[in-house]
């Protein structure tokens, strides 16, 4: 058993703990919401239910995977099912879910709206920045990468739009509920159509550009009964998905860099490396934005223990499922790959939404079913375009 799967699966484990079930002693600054039945129930800052109907215990148990360097894992097949491939899948949801239960945790345990979103993304960088090293350091976990100093210098624009993609969401995540943010967030093919076609050169047909109108529909219809809406959710989700799609383009020019895919050995040191250069570049932004409270920010840290548990667990949890992400949809087709994150989409903002206790109004989930179909549509468009004209 490779040590870098294991520490993983232990991580996603140990983290779920984190999110469901485990009490401190410190006092919720969260009053609970009127307790409704329901399957699932909403849950305060530490991770407590706010009535006494549970979810009922999960358990899951999966066969360790052998990987390297965050590469393509061996996989089983039983009966022409690609068992390794569902457990990746089946992780990379685990780990998005609960990446956005534990960051709204430690959010609202550091003040929310008006807490330290700046200082919580930062300190999530700086978690898996330690596990990325961590990795390179263990014995048999990862290779290190054999980069050059002009490698680095070509990777900033990646890492800094990755650095402001990451800070953006949480801050959205903080001014606003996560589903909401969620919602926003799915647009972000509407951005990434602007800047290719306008920006990097690189044009988009007019198949998805009609697809554009129904997922902007789709977040305006969400917004208008949004009970949780806060203009600067918005503004902030918008902020992450132009960092992303600057993120998206500036990384397929960085990938045109002969021999740079041989210098740094796996999809995971290429992660591992731009987490580490983000997290340094964030710390100029938490001075000049928060530097003036770090006291104060500290102070909560230790008499909250519902911020920096789930501050680390967010951490942890942020750099394994985008590890696992990108592994799995290495391994899958582009239809496949679209189907995935639709389905991912949904799972999250419904789910997040239960367990947090935020809005599902009718129009909230229409809005939502018709921005996340734009989305698949814009995803698939050409294929079908193609297939017709054939």
């Amino acid at each position: 058993m490779k040590v870098a799967s294991t520490l993983v699966i232990a991580t996603f484990c140990a983290s779920a703990v984190s999110a469901f079930g485990l009490q401190y002693g410190s006092k919720s600054i969260v009053s609970s919401p009127k307790t409704r039945p329901g399957m699932v129930n909403p849950i305060d800052i530490t991770g407590n239910r706010l009535n006494t109907v549970s979810l009922g215990e999960t358990a899951a148990g999966s066969e360790a995977l052998e990987s390297r360097g965050g590469a393509a894992a061996a996989t089983e097949s039983s009966g022409g099912i690609d068992v390794g491939l569902l457990i990746y899948f089946a992780l990379w949801y685990v780990g998005n879910y609960y990446y956005n239960i534990t960051n709204k945790l430690a959010l609202k345990a550091a003040g929310g709206k008006t807490g330290f979103p700046m200082s919580i993304s930062s300190l999530q960088l700086g978690v898996g920045m330690l596990y990325g090293i961590f990795l390179w350091l263990a014995p048999d976990a990862r290779e290190k990468p054999s980069i050059t100093k002009d490698d680095l210098m070509k990777m900033l624009p990646v890492a800094f739009c990755f650095m402001g993609a990451h800070s953006a969401s949480v801050f959205a995540m903080g001014a606003g509920a996560v589903s909401f943010a969620q919602i926003v967030k799915a647009s972000e093919p509407a951005f990434a159509a602007v800047l290719a076609q306008f920006v990097y050169g690189k044009p988009v047909s007019k198949a998805k550009w009609l697809c554009l109108p129904i997922v902007i529909g789709g977040v305006i219809l969400a917004s208008v009964k949004e009970l949780d809406f806060a203009v600067s959710a918005l503004v902030s989700a918008c902020i992450a998905n132009l960092f992303a799609a600057f993120k998206g383009n500036e990384n397929k020019k960085l990938m045109e860099t002969p021999g740079l895919k041989e210098r740094m050995g796996s999809i995971g040191n290429q992660f591992a490396l731009t987490t580490i250069l983000g997290f340094l570049m964030s710390i100029p932004v938490v001075i000049a934005k928060e530097g003036s409270r770090f006291g104060e920010f500290m102070e909560l840290c230790k008499t909250t223990p519902a911020l920096w548990v789930n501050m680390i667990a967010s951490g942890l949890w942020f750099y394994g499922y985008n590890e696992l992400a990108t592994m799995t949809l290495k391994k899958t087709g582009a239809v496949t790959q679209s189907v995935a994150n639709t389905a991912k989409r949904v799972i999250v903002i419904v789910g997040v939404a239960l367990v947090m206790g935020e809005s599902l109004q009718p129009m909230k989930l229409i809005g939502c079913s018709i921005g996340i179909g734009g989305v698949f549509l814009y995803s698939v468009i050409d294929n079908l375009v193609k297939k017709k004209d054939d």
